[in-house]
């Protein structure tokens, strides 16, 4: 293991067009919970009486707005998680020069913090948000501390999260941005994914180096299809790159 770690590394320190496309896995070290690991979100009924697929699609966004803010301050939002040793070493590798973009499902605006500039957030996040009536944009902070469904301060219309519910669509320019950054990638790392939800998976197949790089706890449908397949925490085998 420690001979794949080290030519991965080698990879690192000849290579400056690296791309990152990162998963729940990324976050999970840090105190995040998953969504479909074995204690994940999705394994546990809510206290709702409906699972949380449901909780957090459109319909029940349009038809339960109390139920639907209620769920996300209590399970989603957190607020005193901080970035690990994945998120700090993906920033350092932009700061110099070696990293192009992270490409990420996670909607908890970690790697931002942890320094990372040109991040592309397939499923949104909630950091941002808007009012579904004025556009108005607020901060985090505005839905933490409303009760209740958060109102804009401006018209009055419901303020909600700018992240891509259930039977919502994905931001295909964003999906055309990190297609664009794959492509040309001389590494294609891969971590903290299962690389099971679907479009988003589908984005690996846009790579067309020969540096596929996967490092995740368990095996995922693509391991036959890496040049290297690292099954460790992605923090550990960052902090031995770096």
């Amino acid at each position: 293991m420690e001979d794949i770690i080290l030519k991965l590394k080698n990879w690192i320190d000849k290579s400056d067009n690296i791309v990152f496309f990162g998963g729940a896995g990324v976050s999970t070290e840090s105190g995040i919970p998953d969504f479909r690991g074995e204690k994940g979100i999705y394994k546990t009924m809510s206290e709702y009486g409906v699972n949380p697929e449901t909780i957090l699609s459109h319909t029940f966004f349009e038809n339960n707005k109390e139920v639907f803010f209620d769920y996300c301050r209590k399970n989603l939002i957190f607020t005193n998680i901080k970035p690990n040793a994945a998120h700090y070493a993906l920033a350092k590798l932009e700061e110099i020069g070696k990293l192009k973009a992270v490409i990420t499902q996670n909607i908890d605006n970690l790697h931002q913090e942890a320094g990372s500039k040109n991040v592309i957030e397939l499923h949104g996040t909630l950091y941002k948000n808007y009012c579904i009536k004025c556009g108005k944009k607020f901060d985090i902070n505005y839905i933490t501390s409303s009760v209740g469904v958060p109102i804009c301060d401006k018209c009055g219309g419901v303020v909600r999260p700018d992240v891509v519910l259930y039977e919502e669509g994905l931001n295909m320019v964003l999906i055309q941005k990190a297609i664009n950054y794959i492509s040309n990638a001389d590494i294609l790392i891969i971590g903290g994914t299962s690389l099971a939800v679907y479009p988003a998976a589908g984005l690996i197949n846009y790579y067309r180096g020969n540096k596929l790089v996967l490092i995740n706890k368990s095996t995922t449908p693509f391991d036959n299809k890496a040049n290297i397949a690292i099954h460790r925490n992605i923090g550990d085998v960052f902090e031995k790159i770096l």
